[in-house]
């Protein structure tokens, strides 16, 4: 059976982590699943990521953990790399990514966070990177944590791996949006995202993600201009119509 479940609902992907009975902890099988759907999600104009039953995700599944304290080093480098590659896979998806969190987002689930353009978090949600307390470290998710919340956050919360909640996810940066109706939230981000040229979109989010500077700035912002989509979408601001 799938870890995971896809849906294309006209211009939106859904992938929603489908392991509740684990509280959509990791394994090797989520993990390919995951980096296959953020791969390739087509012409969406948004990816929503999202997680069955009482959790987002629970971090590493414990049946997966030990496994690996009976892989060499060299098969442990290549079992972390496939993590890595879900996550660069999430983080480098074309369209914006919209995280819809509840429950728990611990370990590895605080990554995939992490990861995302867009975060919503329903308020008694509790995150932790949790590693140091099983004697290991956040390794992989590091440059998706520290690009998302920075040093100062990540030293102490690396450390000591306790939990927190989602207010100060939010304080952190790590969540957009503390919500009571986490449905009605990700509605309005999607509708606002609709309003938006899903080319522009897109290329906003690459436009984060490169942080170009100088001349390659003047560029970028030329090519949409001149684009057919910016070409259109000023015109029409311009002459006050739809």
């Amino acid at each position: 059976m799938s870890a995971l479940r896809t849906e294309r609902d006209r211009d939106l992907l859904r992938v929603t982590l489908a392991r509740p009975e684990r509280r959509n902890a990791f394994d090797a099988s989520l993990i390919a699943e995951l980096t296959a759907a953020f791969s390739d999600v087509g012409d969406a104009r948004a990816v929503v990521l999202a997680g069955d039953g009482p959790s987002f995700c629970a971090g590493a599944d414990v049946e997966w953990m030990r496994a690996s304290v009976e892989l060499s080093y060299d098969e442990n480098v290549e079992d972390a790399r496939r993590l890595q590659a879900m996550l660069a896979a999430i983080d480098e998806s074309p369209a914006p990514v919209v995280c819809r969190v509840h429950g728990h987002a611990l370990g590895g689930g605080a990554g995939l966070v992490a990861c995302a353009d867009i975060v919503l978090a329903a308020r008694d949600t509790v995150f932790a990177f949790s590693e140091a307390k099983l004697g290991i470290i956040p390794a992989v998710i590091s440059p998706f944590a520290l690009a998302k919340i920075g040093p100062s956050w990540t030293r102490r919360y690396f450390a000591t791996g306790e939990r927190f909640g989602a207010e100060r996810a939010h304080l952190m940066g790590l969540v957009h949006e503390v919500v009571d109706d986490l449905d009605a939230a990700v509605e309005h981000v999607l509708a606002e995202l609709r309003t938006a040229g899903p080319e522009a979109a897109r290329h906003a989010k690459r436009l984060v993600l490169d942080r170009p500077d100088g001349d390659e700035t003047a560029r970028r912002i030329a090519e949409r201009r001149t684009s057919a989509e910016g070409q259109a979408l000023l015109r029409a601001f311009l002459e006050r119509r739809r």
